[in-house]
């Protein structure tokens, strides 16, 4: 395993603004063809990685070997990690697919990283910390939840802090969404998840480009990322606004596509690149993803050289 070690990272020729943090769920998805190492909090981290930046996993795994397994895992795949461990399962999903590919989740509950505990090791690693994702997933019990929020408290003011926010099962509430957007400056959502907050927030009539512009009227967002499956995608600024087909690709599974996508699209930015430009590497990695099995994939030297 490549551990998370403050004093090694400072070290390296890249600067610790280039670190970034998946924070929150990390599990086995257990696929029809076998388990494989997922997350959002993983897959964001491993994109991030593949395009050549300090992607760390923080989360939780049990002492179980689930846990050790999926250490050994992720070392294999060079993503550094900042893991706890504790007497709570390691998180699991089973994961069943449709004809199309797209996957049904049922997730395992009470399990390692509902329990991330906030402690020194993460306030040095969101100190120095460019860019984290989070989502709602990971907010369902208040350990993690005050976890989450003290760490995007705890990262530099300039800091990008994306809510992507992966609305699953019954695992999320008005309060958790709400107090998730007053503390993130991008939103990722996609159009299903759209017509969610619409109902909980009374959005109004219009189109989903202007229910998207009264969220960020609301919230102190510097971009909203937009994804609507095969009808494409937007991303949504304060001066501009994006928008981009969605490859026709032979479809392997969804699972982990639209983690790449943010991670991708974070690694661009970090990079300098125009949001068009990060919108583009971001439906391309994505559409490369759900031609693969799995969330992490090894990305072909023709994307990784795009950055």
């Amino acid at each position: 395993m490549r551990p998370f070690n403050l004093e090694m990272n400072c070290m390296e020729k890249q600067t610790v603004r280039q670190r970034v943090v998946g924070i929150g769920e990390l599990l086995w998805d257990m696929l029809p063809e076998g388990k494989t190492p997922g997350g959002a909090t993983a897959n964001f981290a491993y994109h991030v990685s593949q395009f050549g930046l300090e992607g760390v996993v923080v989360s939780a795994v049990g002492n179980d070997p689930l846990g050790d397994e999926l250490n050994t895992l992720l070392e294999s795949r060079g993503v550094n990690t900042c893991l706890q461990r504790n007497d709570y399962p390691t998180g699991s999903v089973l994961v069943e697919l449709d004809a199309q590919g797209i996957p049904a989740y049922t997730i395992r509950e009470h399990t390692a990283w509902d329990h991330i505990l906030f402690d020194e090791t993460l306030l040095k690693v969101a100190s120095g910390c460019a860019a984290a994702s989070f989502g709602s997933l990971a907010q369902r019990e208040e350990a993690s939840r005050e976890s989450i929020h003290r760490f995007l408290q705890s990262m530099p003011s300039e800091s990008w802090r994306i809510f992507d926010i992966n609305l699953r099962q019954s695992f999320y509430t008005e309060e958790v969404i709400k107090g998730s957007l007053e503390c993130c400056n991008v939103l990722k959502i996609n159009d299903e998840e759209l017509v969610v907050l619409d109902r909980m927030f009374a959005l109004g009539e219009g189109s989903q480009e202007e229910l998207c512009r009264r969220i960020m009227e609301r919230y102190p967002l510097r971009a909203l990322i937009l994804t609507c499956g095969s009808r494409g995608s937007y991303v949504f600024t304060e001066e501009e606004s994006s928008y981009r087909e969605t490859p026709r690709v032979e479809v392997v599974d969804t699972v982990g596509a639209g983690d790449s996508f943010t991670g991708s699209f974070c690694a661009a930015l970090l990079r300098g690149k125009s949001i068009p430009e990060a919108h583009a590497l971001a439906v391309d990695v994505a559409a490369y993803v759900c031609t693969q099995a799995g969330g992490m994939p090894p990305m072909p030297a023709a994307l990784k050289n795009r950055l």
